[in-house]
């Protein structure tokens, strides 16, 4: 059954609100907000399971939903909201009317399904800022890698500023979390090459094998990586730089070493 909100104090506002702010809120409910007709489109298109769609006509209609939502399950709660509403739940400035919200994936090592026989995997440390994190994530996407890990995370991944900042690809790439004890651990024990991008007793990047089973490492631009990481590291690369600074962009310097690893393995444009 079809429900309309057109009041800003209906408790489903708040709870809208609470989901999108709150990461604390996000974990109690499992389930996460996701905004925009692409975003949708990927979140159904990657498995996630769509559990609410809150839409505002004329921006989007209740027609469109069935178009949108292609052979998934319609889910029990579809609700038309008024402009008002619809203005203070959405996050962008961007106005196609259509929230909806997802069930949340347990982004586990245990669950992670690799096939191919020599993969491709970015691994990042401890990332913070949103942004970043977006930007390495739709790196991996057009790189087509096998996973991205994500070490120590700092971040909510369900975060709506990833969400946005990714363009969906929180959705399109095969993600896990751990400890970076569990992510080396899981690594050796797959045999998997850890590079791992640092200054300490590094190679250039480009004098490296990336072509059998491959872990690319990074770290933030404020404190590299951890001890543990140059530890167990198969080989340390680095980017020679010809500037005044030793360091740049974590998800520049990682495009720069995947793409390098793309094309060791035969990519062509």
């Amino acid at each position: 059954m079809q429900k309309k909100i057109s009041s800003l104090q209906n408790s489903a506002v708040k709870r809208l609100l609470q989901l999108q702010e709150k990461s604390r809120n996000r974990r109690k409910e499992g389930v996460f907000l996701v905004e925009g007709i692409r975003e949708t489109r990927l979140a159904i298109k990657g498995g996630f399971s769509l559990e609410e769609i809150y839409f505002c006509p004329p921006l989007f209609s209740s027609e469109e939903i069935t178009s949108l939502t292609g052979n998934a399950l319609l889910p029990s709660e579809i609700t038309e909201i008024s402009s008002e509403v619809y203005n203070k739940i959405a996050y962008r400035g961007s106005t196609e009317g259509i929230i909806a919200v997802f069930r949340s994936k347990h982004l586990t090592l245990e669950s992670l399904k690799i096939s191919s026989e020599k993969p491709l995997i970015l691994v990042a440390e401890a990332p913070e800022k949103p942004g970043n994190i977006g930007a390495l994530l739709r790196t991996a996407d057009a790189a087509g890698v096998d996973a991205v890990l994500i070490a120590n995370p700092r971040t909510d991944l369900y975060n709506p500023n990833i969400i946005r900042s990714s363009v969906g690809c929180i959705f399109t790439n095969t993600i896990a979390t751990g400890s970076t004890a569990e992510i080396i651990e899981f690594l050796q024990r797959q045999n998997i090459n850890i590079y791992a991008a640092a200054l300490q007793s590094s190679k250039s990047y480009a004098e490296v094998d990336f072509i059998k089973s491959t872990a690319i490492v990074v770290g933030t631009e404020a404190t590299g990586l951890s001890e543990e990481w140059l530890k167990n590291s198969t080989q340390n690369i680095l980017i020679p730089m010809h500037g005044e600074i030793d360091s740049m962009n974590v998800s520049v310097a990682a495009g720069i070493l995947i793409f390098e690893a793309k094309r060791q393995r035969g990519f062509r444009y």
